[in-house]
C-alpha cells in the first residue's frame, strides 16, 4: 500500500476528515470511526509504516507519549476505571489498515468485552527451545 491510497495518510494530509484529538509533528490521535466503545482512539505516526516492525525506532517515544496523553484525557473526561492499549499487526492479527496504529479504548464494568485466551503450558525443554530460536534472531 502506498501513502497515496492509505486511509491514515489521507487523514494526516487532510484529504479525509477525522476527529483529531491530539497532534504534534510526529503523531496524530483520532477517534476510531468504528469504535469498540465511544471514545475509542487511534494513535498514528505521521510517517507511513505498515506495522510495528516497520515503525522507525525514533517514533516509539512519540507514539507512547501520545497514547499516554490521550489515555489520561479519556480516563478523566469519560470517568473511566480502565482502558486497553493494543495494536493489530498483520491481517491474521486483525489489522485492517496497513499503517501502524495503536488503539486506546475505554473499558467499563460489565462491558461484555472479553479477551478469551486458551493459555498453553510449555512441555519439557520447549521454553528453552523457543527462547533460543528467538534470541538467535534478535538484532540490536
Amino acid at each position: 500500500m502506498s501513502p497515496s491510497n492509505c486511509t491514515f495518510c489521507n487523514i494526516i494530509s487532510r484529504k479525509l476528515p477525522a476527529e483529531i484529538l491530539f497532534e504534534n509533528q510526529h503523531v496524530v490521535s483520532i477517534l476510531d470511526i468504528n469504535p469498540i466503545h465511544f471514545g475509542h482512539a487511534l494513535v498514528i505516526p505521521k510517517s507511513h509504516c505498515k506495522d510495528f516492525i516497520d515503525l522507525p525506532r525514533e517514533f516509539l517515544p512519540e507514539i507512547f507519549h501520545c497514547a499516554q496523553i490521550v489515555a489520561q484525557a479519556m480516563v478523566t473526561g469519560l470517568r473511566l476505571e480502565g482502558f486497553n492499549i493494543f495494536s493489530n499487526n498483520g491481517r491474521i492479527a486483525g489489522q485492517s489498515v496497513f499503517h501502524f496504529h495503536l488503539h486506546v479504548t475505554p473499558r467499563y464494568e460489565d462491558d461484555n468485552i472479553k479477551f478469551v485466551l486458551k493459555l498453553k503450558s510449555y512441555e519439557n525443554g520447549e521454553m528453552e527451545r523457543y527462547a533460543g530460536v528467538i534470541r538467535q534472531h534478535i538484532k540490536t
